[in-house]
């Protein structure tokens, strides 16, 4: 599924169109579309929970801190993996996480791939574009 998100769009792990929520998971959150509400037939807004909710967390964060905007027409490749680590070590920052296990590589000049082994969930990877 791709979440166009401004000038940041990324991949997020595949899901159905309808997401599922494990009950008791501690990690809930709105699934956003199109930086808008998804909501089902009925008017009521999706929810997420598990690895798609840290998958979504990170997403916003890269967006809200604006690395990968800073990144959109950047030849030099020392700086583009300057960013790169800033991302990682926001992403560190997640308690939902392993320390240590995030990284950030570029997989062509517009796309990174994060990825990162979540506490309770497994491997987490996701893409995100940019410009």
């Amino acid at each position: 599924m791709i979440n166009h998100v401004g000038s940041v769009n990324s991949v997020l792990p595949e899901v159905d169109k309808n997401p599922v929520v494990v009950l008791g998971d501690a990690n809930i959150d709105l699934f956003i579309t199109d930086d808008d509400l998804t909501l089902s037939s009925t008017g009521e807004p999706y929810l997420v929970s598990g690895r798609l909710a840290i998958a979504q967390d990170i997403k916003h964060m890269i967006r809200e801190k604006g690395y990968a905007v800073r990144m959109i027409g950047e030849r030099s490749k020392d700086l583009r993996q300057h960013y790169m680590k800033l991302i990682e070590i926001e992403i560190e920052e997640d308690r939902r996480l392993i320390p240590g296990t995030a990284k950030v590589t570029e997989e062509n000049i517009n796309t990174l791939m994060v990825t990162a082994n979540t506490i309770e969930y497994g491997t987490l990877n996701l893409g995100v574009t940019y410009g």
